[in-house]
Parts: C-alpha cells; structure tokens; sequence
C-alpha cells in the first residue's frame, strides 16, 4: 500500500511539474521577437501560454493581432499538449520512436487516467490520438466551409485547423479578431461545429471508449438497441445525463433571464436567441467561445454561468471544473442521506464510499482555492464590481475563458492570481494538493481511534 501511494504521488508531481515545464517554455517562445508583431511584456506572453496550455481562454492581448504566423502556430502546439496531457504527449512521442513503455510509465497512464488495469494502456493512448485528431479533422472541414471561401483558401484552411483544435481542446482561444465568435453569432456552420466539438470533446476519452464498444455491439447484433443505455457503464450514464441536463438547464435560463436584453440577444428573432442560448450554455462546459458579449450580461445570468463554469466539463477529456459526475454523485449522496438510506445508489449501482469521499474533497479544494483567489482579486482590483471578479476567476479555475472584459484590465498582482487559478483548474485542486502536502509518509492506516458522535447542522 505504501509503494502504491508513493507511486500515485510521483504520477501527480510529474504530471504538475509537466504542466509548468511547458508553460515556462511555452512562454518564452512566445515573448520571443519572432512571436510577436510588436513587442511584449514577458507577463503577457507567460499568461497566454498559461491560459493556452491550461486551455483556458483568457487572455491579456489580442492574439490575431499580437502574434506572428510563428507566435500563433506556438500557440497551437500549447493547446494541443494542454488538451491531450503531458502524459498522453510523452507516451505518444515514446510510440512514434517505438520506445518499449517501461511498467513504471504504464502505471503512471493508469494513473493519470484512473483505470484499474495494467493493460491495454498503449493501445488506450493511441485510440485516443486516433480519435482526437480524426474529430478535429472533422471540425476542421466543417469549419472550411465557412471560412475558406470568406478567407481564402490557405488562410481559411489554416483558421479553420486552429480554431477546431481550440475548440475540441475547449482551449476558446481565437484569432479571429477580439471579439471571440460574436461576429458568427448567427452563423449556423460556425455555431453548430463548434458546439459539436465542445461537446464531444467534455464528454471525454472513456465515455468515448464505452460508447464505442456498445455501438458495436449493435451493429454486429449482439446487443439490443433497446438495451443500448442499460449495457452502458455507470460512468458513461451519469456523464449523459448530467450533459444534456446542465445544457438544457442553462440554454433555458439564459434564454429567460436575457431575452428581453438589448445588449445581448433581445434583438434577435426567436430561432436565433434560441441558437445563442444553446451555444452560451455549451461554452460553460468550459469552452470559453462566446457568440454574445459577455459584459452585457445581466448579473443573474452571470451568477447562473458562475455555477454552470464551476460544475465543467467530465472526467477523462480536456474539460475543467469540478466535473459532472462529483456533482451528479454528491447530490445523490445528499439525497440518500435525507432519505435515510445507507447506499448511495444510481441506475441500478451502489457508488462506493471512496468516490464519495474523493468528490467532496474536489468540490471544497477547489471552493476553498476559488474563495482565496476572488477574495485577492477584489482587494488588488478595487472598486470593480463583485460578479465580475467572481465571474473571471471562476472561469479561471474551471479553464473556461468567459470572460466579462476584465483580464487584459488586471493589474500584475490580479494576472498572478488567474494563472495560478488556471493552472490549478487543469492538474486539478486534489492533484495540487497532493503534490505538497501529501508527500509526507501518513500516520499508521492500520490505527482506529475510538469514534464519537458530533452535532451536524
């Protein structure tokens, strides 16, 4: 059990200091003059390979503007690594030069992507590269449609290949201009492929592989259609649940709470608002693509995204947040203990009391990092308004991107804070957690100390 442990630690210490390694030299590159068609604070440059390799989104400068041919095809790379892992990118690079994967590096890809087995790991890693690049190959036609022939051929090939890997990596980084996608805003091509990827992409990599398995089955007739759902894991159950009811959910407040808003979508017919409704609520999945601008939001559709950005995307992809399934999981727990029951029980499945205990320490680390960095903000920032302090840094730490307009606006102290928010929104808070505090050899697990009762609530 101690080797164990010690090995989970070393996972997460490697996949924390992989992060920053790329970030710092993702940040260099970036400053340098053949980055940049005009000169660059290294602030700056170290924020937008933050928010590229944490794929986030916010960003300090315009990066149509700011960055060369050089600067932005860097700037691909990172939200290509950020998207995929630097785990997944090692053992790629290892599989191309056709490096034996030592039983050390295959235990840190079960690690990394919490599976209980040993094997298959290599053959998990390249379906992933398959299926990553085939689906933004996907995206990067659909997008040519649109943009080809309002680009150019060349021009509109390469828009359309950067902005499927942005959007798939929910990295929402553009270099359309500086208004995100709000110019697209009624343009069904660029509206529904991105939605498209956003959301195949935060369903992530095992619900894919799931999926997959059982649609086989179907077509070869050894499964049911029927029974399509009920063969389905768990895990791929509650992600699709959860899914199309945070979209609907928050599709329908947005439309109601901004209907009637000028600034947004109150001069847009129907089947437009509604269109734009849609996309607003997939963004939150942590895409950080906007087709409305975000400052002209009212205060309670604000707070509403604050709490769509928080949730995320699910496990195994290149979402954030605190994931759908620790929400899903701990408001069933919070049901089974009103009800009085001692399981807590989903689609037929006693969930095990160590998921149970992991998600509740997700959801108050990351309350917790989240408090502490709006808190800083607001001191450093001053008289700006609470919910856009509250919505920028929540975005942060759900590597959304949405923002109200107040990140190229921060102060040095404020930018400090946000990339620390980002970068902790993509290791995720535990993994940070873990990585400096629980290195430390546990007191004897084998030691029960008399229990007592407390007084709750």
């Amino acid at each position: 059990m101690k080797k164990k442990r010690n090995l989970g630690l070393s996972t997460m210490q490697i996949l924390a200091a992989g992060f920053l390694g790329i970030i710092l030299l993702g940040g260099f590159l970036l400053w340098l003059p053949i980055s940049n068609t005009r000169p660059i604070a290294f602030m700056d440059a170290l924020f937008t390979s933050v928010t590229a390799v944490c794929v986030t989104g916010l960003v300090t400068i315009v990066p149509a503007v700011q960055f060369t041919l050089f600067g932005k095809a860097v700037l691909l790379v990172l939200i290509q690594i950020g998207g995929l892992g630097v785990i997944a990118c090692v053992m790629s690079f290892f599989i191309i030069i056709k490096r034996r994967i030592s039983l050390k590096e295959r235990m840190m890809i079960r690690e990394t992507y919490g599976m209980e087995s040993l094997s298959g790991m290599v053959a998990m890693i390249v379906r992933i590269l398959k299926g990553t690049f085939l689906v933004e190959g996907i995206g990067a036609v659909m997008y040519a449609f649109w943009l080809v022939p309002e680009f150019g051929f060349v021009k509109g090939l390469w828009l359309s290949v950067f902005h499927a890997v942005s959007a798939f990596c929910n990295a929402g980084i553009d270099i359309l201009g500086d208004a995100s996608l709000i110019p697209y805003a009624t343009n069904l091509v660029i509206n529904f492929t991105t939605m498209f990827l956003i959301v195949l992409s935060g369903l992530g990599f095992p619900v894919w592989q799931d999926l997959a398995r059982n649609f086989q089955k179907v077509f070869r007739g050894e499964l049911a259609r029927k029974r399509l759902f009920q063969k389905m894991r768990l895990h791929t159950k509650i992600v699709l649940v959860m899914t199309v009811s945070l979209i609907l959910f928050g599709a329908l407040v947005f439309l109601l709470l901004e209907y009637s808003n000028p600034d947004t979508i109150g001069k847009m017919p129907l089947p437009q608002k509604i269109i734009a409704s849609f996309f607003h609520s997939v963004s939150t999945r942590t895409a950080g693509f906007a087709t409305v601008p975000q400052e002209s939001l009212t205060e309670g559709t604000m707070f509403v995204t604050c709490m769509l950005m928080f949730v995320g995307g699910s496990p195994g992809g290149t979402a954030g947040g605190v994931k759908t399934t620790t929400v899903a999981m701990l408001f069933l727990f919070c049901m089974s203990a009103v009800r009085g029951e001692k399981d807590t029980e989903c689609f037929g499945r006693r969930i095990q009391a160590e998921n149970i205990r992991t998600g509740t320490s997700v959801v108050f680390v990351a309350f917790g990092i989240l408090l502490l960095g709006t808190t800083l903000v607001t001191v450093f920032e001053g008289n700006v308004p609470f919910i856009k302090v509250l919505y920028e840094t929540t975005s942060a730490i759900g590597t959304v991107g949405l923002t109200a307009g107040l990140t190229p606006k921060l102060c040095a102290a404020s930018k400090i804070v946000i990339m620390f928010l980002m970068y902790i929104g993509r290791i995720g808070p535990v993994t940070f957690a873990l990585v400096f505090g629980a290195g430390r050899s546990p007191k004897d697990n084998i030691r029960r100390l008399p229990s007592q009762r407390i007084l709750v609530g």
